[in-house]
This record gives structure tokens, sequence and C-alpha cells, in this order.
């Protein structure tokens, strides 16, 4: 890194904000070259400039800092997403490009940077607060696109709608997951136009 920060008074409020984003930039490019894994709060400390004592006023552990970073990555898939969806009308387009915009975010994140791949790995091995939150929210942005579907006429019924949501889920998630992704590599290009098709072929009223 060229240049070290230079810690602030201790202070409340906006200050403090500046402070945790520096550690998080300073941290993610940290990871992305030495790797999650083998970086201790140690490590993070001496190339960021600050002390570990001052790193830990603002996060408790190292997990911390990965969390946020996880948080930062998914939220920019999660927004990629959501940008496809509100991008057309029919709840049937929705759900293709839902399918289609979470593989290509999701390779782009998680496979143009291994090191930080590690962190989403960790992740969702470890079931982090910040995964869990991104999976519910990507189920309920699913769940909104099958009622809409449903009052349009265009996806049936009968089946409860949480049993619709979680069993499309289940159908996603070997693609959302980067645990699950990495085994799932080969298939990454048909796989969004073909599952989706299947699902779709399921909804028909």
């Amino acid at each position: 890194m060229k240049s070290a920060p230079t810690p602030p008074s201790v202070s409340r409020g906006p200050a403090d904000h500046d402070v945790r984003d520096q550690i998080v930039a300073a941290a993610t490019e940290h990871f992305s070259r030495y790797g999650y894994e083998k970086t201790t709060v140690s490590d993070l400390a001496k190339t960021i400039g600050f002390s570990k004592a001052y790193i830990y006023k603002f996060f408790e552990s190292k997990q911390a800092i990965g969390e946020m970073i996880c948080t930062n990555c998914l939220r920019e898939i999660e927004n990629d997403v959501r940008v496809a969806v509100d991008g057309v009308e029919s709840p049937p387009e929705k759900l293709r490009r839902m399918f289609k915009t979470i593989v290509e975010s999701s390779l782009r994140l998680f496979f143009q940077d291994r090191k930080l791949y590690e962190i989403a790995a960790s992740a969702a091995g470890e079931r982090w607060q910040a995964t869990v939150a991104y999976e519910a929210r990507i189920q309920g942005l699913l769940q909104d696109i099958l009622q809409q579907g449903r009052h349009s006429g265009d996806f049936e019924r009968k089946t409860p709608l949480d049993e619709t949501t979680k069993a499309i889920y289940l159908v996603m998630r070997p693609y959302l997951n980067p645990l699950l992704l990495q085994y799932s590599f080969d298939n990454t290009e048909e796989a969004p136009s073909q599952l989706s098709s299947l699902v779709l072929r399921s909804l028909s009223p």
C-alpha cells in the first residue's frame, strides 16, 4: 500500500465510520494479495499502519472484518440482480434475469479474485451472518417475483407461496453459494437458461 493511514483522535459519529471504511478497504486489498486464512490481525495492523489494539476498537475479530468485506461483495451481487430484475415488467422475464445475473455476478466476484473468494467460502461454510442475511434477501426478492407472477396470471397459485419460493431457491442455490458454485463451474454457461426454463414450465397455471 502506498501510504499508511494515520489514526485519528478517538471520536464518535462520522469519524468512526471513516476509520472503519479505511480498515475495510485496506483489509480487502491485503486479503486480496495474501489470502484471508493466512492473515492475522497483527499482519493487517502492520500493513495498515494502525496498532492491533486500535483495530480492535472497531472490529472485535478478523472474522468481523471479513464479514464486512463479504457483505460488500454480496451487496454488489444483489444490486446487480435488482437492477436486472427491475429492468423488465414481465414476471417470467424477471425470473430469467434473476437466474442469469446471479450466476454472472457471482462468477465475476468470486472467481476473478481467488483470494477474496476464500472469504466468501469461509462465510458460506461457517454460515456467517453476512451470508445468512444475503440468502434471506435473495429469497425475499424471489418471493416478490413469484407473487407478481401470480397476480398477473403468469404463475400457478395452488402451491403455497413459501413452498414454491423455497423449492426454486434450492434450484438456484448451487449457483449463488460460493462453496457450491465451484463444483458447478462447468455448467454455468447453459445452467441459467435451462434451469429458469424448467422452473417457468413448472410455474405455468
